[in-house]
Formats: structure tokens, C-alpha cells, sequence
């Protein structure tokens, strides 16, 4: 990739999480209006409220941008979720140095409490792999999002090997373990890692 197609992106990438985190992504200044205020009204309704939610936004955005300068590649595999002030890590990369590298770069962002390093080192996944981890994820969401005993908005939910984690507040014990429960039943998954915290 030529050397200055890499600099145009590094210096346009922090504005673009900027506009993401604010939700412009429509094309009429109505539009524009609505997204923005669909997000704050999303944001406060989270256990940390408008402020906390924009914390951890800038959080995660701060993390996301010192991946994508340091490795595109790097980049590309972490996915990354924030919860007051909490990094979790996720995704499979291919060398043990970049476990290390991308726990180093997460605690660069600014408000950073703990870092949480679930990055799996593999090189051996399939395609197959990779649908169902999408399909478990896809279905869990789903099936949280339906349910009444569960205020989904507060759960973050990533997939990988067969390997669901769980990041977020529950409201009580009985709804984490409601959660818990529900993703026991769907199919293809080998295990559950949980990162909640109670309210």
C-alpha cells in the first residue's frame, strides 16, 4: 500500500470515529439531526448516562486510533468495547507479539481503567469458523433484544472460535444469569466468558 494512500488515512481517521461516535451518517441536515439525537437519546439510557456513555465513547475511539496508527492489520483484527472506563479486547491475531502490542496501544486512550486482553492467537480459522461465530452472535443478540427480563442496551456481546463474551452492567444477579442462560442454548457455542459487572 503506497506510503501516502497509509498518511491520508492516519490523518483522517480520527475525525472519522468523531463523526461516527456522533451518528452522522445521513445524508440531509434533517437526517443529520434525527442520527444525532437517536444516539443521545440511546446513550441515556445506559446505566452511565449521557456523560459516562460519552466517555466511554471517546474512550474506545482514542483506543481504535492509536490500532489503526500503529497497524491497519492490527486494526482490523481487535475489536473493541468500553464500559466505564473498562477496555475488552477480542478478535484473533496471528502473532503473540500483537497481544501485547494491542493491550500497550488500549492503554494509551485516555480515562482507561483496566484493560481486558481476550485477543486469541490463531492461524488456523476457517471461513466456517468465522460464520458461525457471526451466527451465534447474530442470534444471542437477537434473542436478548426480545426479551423483557433484559435491558439489552447495556450488554456488549462479541464472538470468537465458538467463545461468547459477555461485557456490560446487569441490573441484578437473576438478569446476568438470564443472559448466561440464553447463550448456553444456542447452537455451535463451546464457551462463556464473563466480563459483567452488577449494577
Amino acid at each position: 500500500m503506497p506510503h501516502q494512500y497509509i498518511s491520508s488515512i492516519k490523518l483522517f481517521f480520527p475525525l472519522f470515529c468523531i463523526v461516527a461516535i456522533v451518528g452522522l451518517n445521513a445524508c440531509s441536515p434533517l437526517g443529520i439531526a434525527v442520527g444525532a439525537g437517536a444516539s443521545a437519546v440511546t446513550a441515556s439510557q445506559t446505566e452511565r448516562g449521557l456523560k459516562g456513555s460519552a466517555e466511554d465513547l471517546r474512550t474506545r475511539a482514542e483506543a481504535l486510533h492509536y490500532l489503526f496508527q500503529k497497524d491497519v492489520d492490527l486494526f482490523s483484527a481487535v475489536s473493541v468495547s468500553v464500559t466505564q472506563g473498562r477496555i475488552l479486547l477480542t478478535g484473533k491475531v496471528k502473532d503473540p507479539r500483537d497481544r501485547i502490542e494491542a493491550t500497550k496501544l488500549a492503554w494509551k486512550a485516555v480515562g482507561v481503567r483496566e484493560v481486558i486482553n481476550e485477543l486469541q492467537i490463531t492461524d488456523h480459522s476457517s471461513l466456517t469458523d468465522t460464520a458461525k461465530d457471526i451466527l451465534i452472535n447474530k442470534t444471542l443478540e437477537a434473542r436478548l433484544l426480545v426479551d423483557e427480563k433484559v435491558k439489552f442496551i447495556n450488554y456488549t456481546i462479541d464472538t470468537v472460535n465458538g467463545t461468547v463474551y459477555l461485557f456490560g452492567i446487569a441490573q441484578n444477579r437473576e438478569e446476568l444469569e438470564r443472559v448466561i442462560a440464553v447463550a448456553r442454548q444456542i447452537n455451535y457455542v463451546e464457551n462463556i466468558i464473563n466480563y459483567v459487572t452488577l449494577k
